[in-house]
């Protein structure tokens, strides 16, 4: 045999076993039990947030203009991640003409027991114990609904929970709503949104 043909021999052989070593590699992973079980995404609805296709009323801005009665909409979460240890809602609207969007709801350190907000939690009514309300772009903590300039197109209000892989963040009082949000992304293990449309 010339040296050519035993080198396509070899080669040959050695590609054989290389497929039927891929072929019980991966039957072997087949049978192997799944150590993980997938769970369903984190949700959340907020039931009284949008009528007749825009923010309700009872959830705008009183001032400025605007005529609403300032409550923070009630909100309900469910399939938490595992290893959540706390929660926190906020509420941003990007197409404020600012240049960096408007945040209109900042809450944060809501205890990992809780599945949702009763209305006005914002505004500190019945507020889960121990969670904390960051500053917003009105100057003041707490809830401040829509209020986009008259004539601008809907803005969208995106209402986002986070489930969270720390019991608090650890932010001064003062903290700015990009601040606490800092710590939001970096501690997150899921998020989920609703979004609701207001213009005047």
């Amino acid at each position: 045999m010339s040296i050519s043909r035993t080198i396509f021999a070899v080669a040959a052989l050695t590609l054989a076993l290389a497929s039927v070593g891929g072929a019980q590699a991966a039957k072997s992973q087949k049978d192997k039990p799944k150590t993980t079980q997938t769970t369903g995404r984190l949700k959340v609805t907020a039931p009284d947030f949008v009528s007749r296709g825009r923010v309700a009323l009872s959830h705008v801005f009183n001032g400025m203009g605007c005529n609403g009665q300032n409550i923070s909409p009630a909100l309900e979460w469910s399939n938490v991640p595992a290893g959540t240890k706390s929660f926190a809602v906020t509420m941003y609207d990007p197409d404020a003409p600012t240049g960096s969007g408007w945040w209109h709801w900042v809450m944060y350190n809501i205890p990992a027991s809780t599945t949702g907000l009763v209305a006005g939690a914002g505004n500190g009514r019945n507020a889960p114990s121990g969670s904390a309300q960051g500053a917003t772009d009105f100057g003041t903590k707490g809830y401040g609904g829509p209020c986009p300039p008259v004539g601008d197109k809907p803005h969208h209000y995106h209402l986002t929970v986070f489930a969270l892989k720390v019991d608090k963040i650890d932010v001064p009082g003062n903290a700015t709503a990009a601040m606490v949000g800092f710590n939001l992304h970096a501690n997150r293990l899921a998020t989920a949104q609703v979004t609701g449309l207001y213009g005047r």
